[in-house]
């Protein structure tokens, strides 16, 4: 089994700047009820954080601090509780700026790095199972975004079908297979499509990707190197372009979407969710998260509505770009949840978890 993989310096987020008034007193004040919110679910009444506060505050003064991180919009009063819950901006400002969390222990390094690593699996059951452990790990859904086409590839052949169609059969490194069926030209003989079987195989040496693939027969066949006759280079190209044509595309697992359901309440927002999870399954929004994790250096948190990809209130995303050792982009992991998700344990959890996963897909 592969060794685990060291632990990251401390996360170097920077604080989100205070807004007027909040002082040491008013920002120990966010973060019990932030931290109460997000073990209980439950408002936060002043009694309460008078137990709890190791400061030495009556409760009159802080149901006076917690008037006024409700003017500034970081707090809010469920119906008519006496209590308070924080805001999505309250969130925000705790995340940026309050949140204490450090690295994952030792322990939990080896079990994460011992489950991704198993052998006998193929990439698509290790993907799925990250996604599992990302569930399991922060009791909310996990997401495992991997793009198609990336990986390299062992073999191609192509089947004819007849009446102008042929299957492709793509077999990927790791011994995934992958059908599509293409249209060519009628009457394209059987030794065809064994001529452009043969070709392809014998450009996949050295471990070429799709991408690489179609940039190396593209460059033969523009100089008339590659010796094929026009019906064989036709299905190479309709080959080819089955899945390299349709933009990055990629394969999106999510695991554990009924403990996000289970924590929600109000009609109104299991509604929203499920609409997150349609929106999930579409092509433009795979490619929306992948750009996100692009444009990541590590984790990156959205919180309620504020994210344009999601744009639903009440739920959070924590995500993180999946990197190769060359520090390429080859696929995203994070979790969904509700926003009072456990962040301090959940971001490290991600940030691992997709530092694993890109020694996997690179």
């Amino acid at each position: 089994m592969d060794r685990p993989l060291p632990p990251r310096p401390p996360f170097a987020q920077r604080p989100a700047p205070l807004p007027p008034g909040l002082d040491a007193r008013s920002a120990a004040v966010l973060r019990e009820i932030v931290e109460q919110y997000v073990e209980t679910g439950e408002p936060v009444g002043s009694r309460t954080l008078s137990r709890r506060l190791p400061l030495n505050l009556s409760p009159a003064t802080i149901r006076n601090v917690m008037a006024d991180l409700t003017e500034t919009g970081l707090l809010f009063a469920p119906h008519t509780s006496a209590g308070r819950l924080p805001t999505d901006l309250g969130l925000r400002l705790f995340v940026d700026g309050l949140l204490q969390f450090g690295e994952l222990g030792e322990e939990d390094r080896e079990a994460i790095s011992a489950t991704l690593n198993a052998a006998g699996r193929s990439l698509e059951d290790t993907l799925g199972e990250a996604s599992s452990l990302l569930s399991g790990l922060s009791s909310a859904a996990g997401l495992v975004l991997a793009p198609k086409g990336e990986g390299a590839l062992r073999h191609i052949e192509f089947v004819p079908l007849g009446s102008g169609r042929a299957l492709v059969v793509l077999v990927n490194a790791d011994g995934q297979v992958e059908n599509r069926v293409i249209e060519i030209p009628p009457g394209v003989p059987p030794s065809a499509l064994q001529q452009a079987g043969n070709y392809l195989n014998a450009r996949l040496a050295g471990g070429r990707g799709l991408a690489e693939l179609r940039r190396h027969v593209t460059e033969e066949m523009a100089a008339d190197r590659s010796h094929l006759d026009a019906l064989s280079a036709q299905v190479v190209e309709a080959g080819l372009a089955t899945w390299t044509g349709e933009g990055r595309g990629g394969s999106l697992i999510v695991r554990g979407q009924a403990r996000l359901l289970s924590d929600v309440t109000q009609i109104e927002n299991l509604a929203a969710i499920r609409r997150l999870f349609e929106r999930l399954e579409a092509q433009e929004t795979m490619l929306r998260l992948l750009d996100l994790a692009e444009h990541s250096e590590g984790v990156r948190i959205f919180i309620g509505a504020e994210s344009e990809l999601f744009g639903t209130s009440g739920v959070s995303m924590v995500v993180a770009p999946a990197r190769n050792a060359g520090g390429r982009i080859v696929g995203a992991i994070g979790v969904i949840g509700p926003t009072r998700i456990n962040y301090g344990r959940i971001i490290p959890v991600v940030d691992y978890t997709a530092r694993v996963i890109g020694r996997l897909l690179g």
